[in-house]
């Protein structure tokens, strides 16, 4: 018997413990969410204020797609969030009618055995009925249980009601979260239906002006080729002098045959500072957003051409100041024909690139910190647009900016 009762205990401590985790699971996951959605309103908070910004410009029909296909994305996200969010509340919902259910079926039985009680201890209140129960125990063994049994009996009474207020509390509490889990799931739904409708908003006027490339492609796609074509020569070309910056560094350590560089002890640590902030790197601007991502994908325009990104493009504000993004040296400045500015910051054996500078405020050789400005973005005066290209790379071999900096 004992064996059995051990059981149920170790059982019922199971079932608790595992609908806590369960419990903590969910609110954990609501919460991440939240914060997820937050970011994707904020993201087109700064969409429309850079559209708001260059409203008055005429911009190329390929950044207008551009645009649009961004914002489609960051929409898209953001109902998929809010849904996410709504069918965990209507979890939590049901899980709580579910709690209510039983609780209050727990309540109902209470209620009706503590009324027995009330109603048994009433008929035997009066202290006489007391000592003639005690009085007519055999022997003074029997007359101690019975006072034993009057007191628990009264204790059990007493624990009873307090049970019962317990269970009240906790009912009340649970149709209070109830209430709350409605009203944000309500919440939730409205927003999503603005939402909703600022997507259909933004595919119709897309639609439309794809009709309109579609009508003159070949102009499109030559112009598409053009400028990748002049992407390629500026990366071969920052192929060419980080190959250089290499041979130049192993020369002077009298390293042969290495494709990075030569490290000295103080460079190494550098190197793996770098490394141990993956993930956590500030942004080269202070606000922006991501008009084209890294690697090798579908032209928006035409599906049939590809373009090859070596890093990421941010569109920004104008007179946007660039940011080292960690501590390093500026390696090189370099200055190409009909292309701006780019700095090139070595932090050990990892470079970054900031790309299409107006001013630049540093030197060849200068050692620059976190966050310090090293100069401005260029601004297109035709079209308004201010775009800085970003790169990220382990000797000449480019990795994704995305998997580098916070939240990109």
């Amino acid at each position: 018997m004992l064996k059995n009762k051990t059981s149920y205990k170790t059982i019922f401590l199971l079932v608790f413990l595992l609908g806590s985790s369960f419990a903590f699971s969910q609110n954990n996951k609501q919460k991440e969410l939240e914060t997820r959605r937050q970011e994707l309103r904020r993201e087109i908070q700064k969409i429309n204020e850079l559209r708001s910004e260059n409203k008055s410009k005429e911009k190329s029909q390929i950044s207008l797609i551009e645009d649009f296909n961004y914002k489609i994305r960051v929409l898209s996200n953001l109902i998929k969030v809010t849904n996410q969010q709504a069918n965990l509340l209507t979890r939590k919902v049901n899980s709580n009618q579910k709690k209510i259910t039983v609780l209050r079926n727990e309540l109902k039985a209470l209620k009706k055995g503590y009324a027995a009680m009330l109603v048994k201890s009433y008929k035997s209140k009066n202290k006489q009925s007391r000592i003639m129960f005690l009085l007519s125990s055999d022997d003074f063994k029997q007359a101690y249980k019975r006072l034993q049994y009057i007191k628990q009996y009264s204790d059990h009474q007493k624990q009873q009601g307090e049970t019962i207020k317990k269970k009240t509390l906790e009912l009340q509490d649970i149709n209070k979260d109830l209430q709350n889990q409605k009203d944000d799931k309500k919440r939730l739904i409205a927003s999503n239906k603005v939402i909703q409708k600022s997507l259909e908003s933004e595919r119709k006027q897309h639609e439309v002006l794809m009709q309109s490339i579609k009508k003159n492609l070949s102009l499109y796609a030559s112009q598409i080729k053009q400028k990748q074509r002049e992407a390629n020569r500026i990366d071969r070309e920052i192929d060419r002098i980080i190959k250089a910056a290499i041979a130049k560094s192993n020369k002077k350590a009298k390293v042969t045959n290495s494709k990075s560089f030569a490290l000295t002890a103080e460079e190494k640590v550098l190197a793996s500072n770098f490394i141990a902030n993956k993930g956590k790197l500030p942004w080269p601007v202070e606000r922006g957003v991501i008009r084209l991502g890294y690697g090798t994908q579908r032209h928006p325009i035409d599906k049939s051409l590809t373009i090859k990104s070596n890093g990421v493009r941010i569109a920004t504000q104008k007179g946007a100041k660039v940011r080292a993004v960690f501590n390093g040296e500026v390696s090189e400045i370099l200055k190409m024909k009909n292309v701006n500015p780019i700095v090139m910051i070595r932090h050990g054996s990892y470079l970054t690139l900031y790309r299409n500078l107006s001013n630049v405020y540093v030197k060849k050789g200068d050692k620059v910190s976190t966050k310090q400005v090293i100069g401005e973005v260029f601004t297109n005066p035709s079209n308004g647009e201010t775009i800085l290209s970003f790169t990220i790379s382990k000797g000449t071999k480019t990795e994704n900016p995305a998997s580098w900096v916070y939240k990109m």
